[in-house]
């Protein structure tokens, strides 16, 4: 063999084989980043699943309520409690149940007893509401199977004084209209719902035999490898997300083949300039990229990039692909703000709603709060958290019985206990519902006092964060200045005297100085005949 054969042979095998070496590594690498890809994507839609499976049971938890009160529901399970074969107390609650489910637009709705066994059920067929002639018995507390479909469910005791008559359920179909991915909904082992493309049920149940107790697991699908990991639904019901790796990983395979073919060709001189231009061509912009990244991240948006002059059309796409999703992304943010903020407006109306006297209680608070908040010059978040700490404020007296509320004599002190609860109240509500934490210390501490004898911790001066110091002047002047069932609201001037003269005691003097100069009013001295009215203010 020639020499200049064998240097060449020296020098290329040395090379082709590195290259093929380094093509199959790659290739490994990329199927497997594609697959840890494709495993935090089913997480992301698991999670996203489950915050608007919890957002339906906020907004379907008020319903609940409002049915398990119904007054005519209750007779007629009382009825159906003392008589349960009777036909005809069984058909009163059908008919109640058909009423409500017409109104509130469920797909299904049932009464059991309190041992929780179905006592009578309606169900939507088409556009019609059907009693249910033979109840269901096997149900999970989140899913149930009925005939063919599958709802979800959920349930509200029915009380009548201490005294439970029974449970109400309410269900709506079980859809994947939500799902960005391929599913399947199983129980036991059995496919009950499926909207894989391409794949029947039974093929799909015969594919996943094998993943029966597993958590993620690999699964070959009308010749396709496709990674599942499923979702516990409890009671039995499990719900398994697809991806399919082939498809995920193959059009990056034909890039990087297509790319090591073209190195191999031009040998080591091509591939020499082919990485000088690569470098300058593709680490710069995915450079500066990730520098514009990182640039970002206390943001919590994503940016938008100006890549155009960019040379290569894959990074072109790219940089136009990730502007698209940072569009979408910042749309769909302001559209769910615009709802978070609709919806904390409803909570508060909701609450003034449930007494004239103090119907727009926690929007006049609110604005008195955010005057206050800019006299004393805070940050526009803090200034945000202010203002709809306020408007939720009082939301635990949703837990506090009408009576006491709005009772006209004077409060017992096992009533006033009660009201001084509503805090506490309050911030358990809150504190299960992701995005109201900046607003709990708000809603839990506004009856705190300056000297430490407020409830219902007791704290003391700074130790209050400044919001519920706020709150809780703008609080007291909006009590002390509207009417109530036993007495009259106040003058202006006699709220702010009042205001003065328990700024240092009651309230935070910064704070009652903010207020007072906000409402144009000269400082005026407390009259001792007033000061009764302080107590009477601190009790609402």
């Amino acid at each position: 063999m020639r020499f200049r054969t064998r240097a060449f042979l020296l020098c290329f095998v040395p090379f082709a084989l590195l290259l093929t070496a380094s093509f199959s590594a790659i290739q490994r690498t990329v199927r497997w980043t594609v697959r840890d890809g494709l495993h935090t994507s089913l997480r992301e839609n698991h999670l996203a699943v489950a915050r608007m499976r919890a957002r339906s049971d906020l907004r379907n938890s008020r319903f609940l309520k409002v049915a398990g009160e119904n007054a005519s529901l209750k007779a007629g399970m009382q009825l159906l409690s003392s008589y349960p074969g009777d036909e005809t107390a069984r058909r009163t609650v059908r008919d109640q149940l058909q009423e409500l489910c017409q109104q509130m637009g469920f797909d299904f709705l049932m009464v059991s007893g309190t041992d929780k066994t179905p006592l009578a059920a309606v169900l939507r067929v088409g556009n019609q509401i059907t009693p249910v002639a033979e109840l269901p018995r096997d149900r999970g507390e989140a899913l149930m199977t009925f005939g063919s479909a599958v709802y979800q469910v959920a349930s509200v005791p029915v009380d009548v004084g201490d005294e439970n008559l029974g449970f109400l359920s309410v269900g709506e179909r079980f859809d994947f209209t939500g799902f960005s991915t391929p599913a399947v909904l199983m129980r036991s082992g059995r496919v009950l719902l499926s909207n894989i493309p391409g794949v029947a049920a039974p093929e799909a149940e015969r594919a996943l035999a094998g993943c029966h107790g597993q958590g993620e697991c690999d699964v070959a699908l009308a010749g396709a490898e496709y990674i599942s990991v499923p979702l516990d639904q409890g009671a039995g019901y499990v719900l398994r997300s697809f991806q399919n790796v082939d498809a995920a990983s193959l059009p990056v395979q034909i890039v990087l083949t297509r790319v090591f073919f073209i190195a191999a060709v031009g040998l080591v001189v091509v591939a020499f300039f082919c990485s000088v231009f690569s470098s300058r061509s593709i680490v710069r912009p995915i450079t500066e990229m990730i520098a514009h990244l990182r640039h970002n991240d206390g943001s919590g948006l994503l940016p938008e990039f100006h890549g155009s002059a960019w040379s290569i059309r894959e990074i072109r796409d790219l940089v136009s692909g990730f502007n698209q999703a940072a569009a979408a992304v910042r749309e769909g943010r302001q559209k769910l703000q615009g709802a978070y903020v609709e919806f904390v407006e409803s909570l508060a109306n909701a609450l003034d709603a449930r007494d004239r006297y103090t119907a727009g209680h926690s929007r006049r608070v609110s604005d008195l709060a955010c005057a206050t908040a800019k006299a004393l010059g805070v940050s526009t978040k803090e200034l945000e958290d202010i203002r709809v700490g306020a408007l939720l404020h009082d939301i635990g007296k949703i837990g506090i019985s009408d009576i006491v509320l709005q009772k006209t004599g004077k409060l017992t002190d096992e009533e006033f206990a009660l009201i001084k609860q509503h805090p506490e109240i309050g911030r358990r509500i809150l504190e299960g519902v992701q995005g109201f934490a900046p607003y709990l210390a708000a809603v839990e501490l506004h009856h705190e006092n300056w000297d430490g004898t407020g409830y219902p911790w007791g704290q003391a001066g700074e130790a209050t964060p400044l919001a519920a110091r706020v709150i809780h002047v703008s609080d007291a002047y909006d009590a002390m200045t509207t009417d109530r069932p036993y007495r009259r609201g106040m003058s202006h001037k006699q709220a702010i005297a009042i205001l003065i003269e328990y700024a240092g005691r009651h309230f935070d003097p910064r704070v009652v100085d903010a207020f007072v100069s906000v409402s144009s009013m000269p400082d005026v001295r407390l009259d001792e005949a007033l000061e009764p009215e302080l107590a009477e203010v601190s009790s609402v």
